[in-house]
């Protein structure tokens, strides 16, 4: 029984709902790495991020469903400058104010840049924090 690696995810969160969604779907399907990314949020990018994987036999018909997943979402997501759909929630890496600031954000948490999440349209290429149509 080989298992293979059909999505990579950032956050535990979002890899839960796909996860319970292929499950729901009949798809057996188990996260890999989670609870190292969840404690160290750091190491994401060095291990890969948390990683959705599904029996060989399921691949494709899991990143079908995932499709699927995908868009029923951009549907629900809508810019509210340009009214698109092409919408995504996004990393946004803010650069500090000044250099001191930078320096005792370094030392304090070893970070000089801080990140945010926003949504991002890439029709019109706006950022914004809410969205018009947001799900309840």
């Amino acid at each position: 029984m080989n298992f293979v690696t059909v999505a990579s995810f950032d956050n535990y969160i979002e890899a839960n709902i796909v996860l319970g969604k292929l499950q729901n779907e009949g798809i057996e399907a188990f996260l890999k790495d989670e609870y190292t990314v969840t404690i160290d949020p750091i190491l994401t990018n060095a291990i890969g991020g948390i990683k959705l994987t599904v029996m060989e036999q399921d691949a494709e018909e899991a990143r079908r469903l995932m499709q699927v997943f995908a868009a029923e979402k951009r549907a629900l997501l809508e810019c509210p400058f340009c009214s698109s759909h092409n919408v995504e929630y996004i990393s946004n890496p803010t650069r500090s104010g000044n250099w001191l600031s930078a320096l005792v954000s370094f030392f304090v948490s070893s970070y000089a840049v801080s990140i945010e999440k926003t949504y991002h349209c890439f029709n019109c290429g706006r950022d914004f924090e809410d969205l018009k149509n947001a799900p309840e």
